[in-house]
């Protein structure tokens, strides 16, 4: 199935709702776009945005900026030397800020040592920030070790990347469907339209969910082939 350019989801909502470009224009038409993609990227984990990022702690700091445009951290790995190529990692338990505050109410130098907890604050003010927020370590570290944190990335949207994205060339139905939504909402009707892209939005992303939290997470070697029970016809 072909995917989505930005300028092809904008002539088939305008087709689908039969709403010229006078009412529909650019900008109204691509705020539409903009919802259904940040509706998608909350409905259903992507495994095309599962990012990692590497640097080094510095001693004695116990915070570090998060990757710009993370919409949430998966885990952090901490490694005991300061070469990944070289140490043995160890994932930080997530826990409360409150919780490292008491853990270690100071980074003064007794207190350092490797990290084992991580929290997460803050977070970024507008779309211009170089980050999303920051990390919040205990204890506070003795060296230079490297770091590793895995987290989900906010894509770019078909407002950035006009030829096409990964939800609008593996996903062009259910972004076509949130895009109607929209509109109709926008449209202030007719009820059974809105009902109607509605229900075939969830439908398509409970297949589109199925896929990347169902079929990506497995293989045929470890769980076996996929069987689907064929009802035999009555004799």
């Amino acid at each position: 199935m072909a995917g989505y350019t930005q300028t092809e989801l904008r002539n088939d909502i305008r087709e689908y709702t039969e709403v010229d470009s006078n009412v529909f224009t650019g900008s109204v038409v691509d705020r539409f776009i903009d919802n259904a993609e940040y509706r998608i990227l909350r409905d259903v984990p992507v495994d095309a945005y599962k990012k990692q990022s590497i640097g080094n702690l510095v001693t004695g700091q116990n915070t570090i900026n998060v990757p710009a445009k993370t919409l949430f951290v998966k885990g952090v790995q901490v490694y005991d030397s300061t070469s990944a190529s070289t140490g043995n990692n160890v994932w930080l338990e997530k826990k409360d800020e409150s919780y490292l505050q008491e853990y270690q109410p100071s980074t003064e130098t007794s207190a350092r040592a490797q990290p084992k907890y991580y929290a997460m604050f803050g977070g970024a003010t507008g779309i211009t920030d170089t980050t999303s927020g920051r990390l919040f370590l205990a204890p506070a570290p003795d060296t230079t070790y490297v770091f590793k944190i895995h987290y989900e990335a906010i894509p770019n949207g078909l407002g950035t990347d006009t030829s096409g994205t990964y939800i609008s060339n593996y996903f062009p139905n259910g972004l076509l469907y949130a895009c109607l939504v929209e509109a109709f909402s926008y449209l202030k009707g007719p009820t059974e339209m809105l009902t109607l892209y509605e229900n075939k939005y969830k439908q398509e992303v409970e297949k589109f969910a199925a896929e990347q939290l169902g079929r990506r997470k497995r293989d045929d070697y470890t769980d076996g082939t996929v069987r689907i029970k064929v009802p035999s016809p009555s004799p």
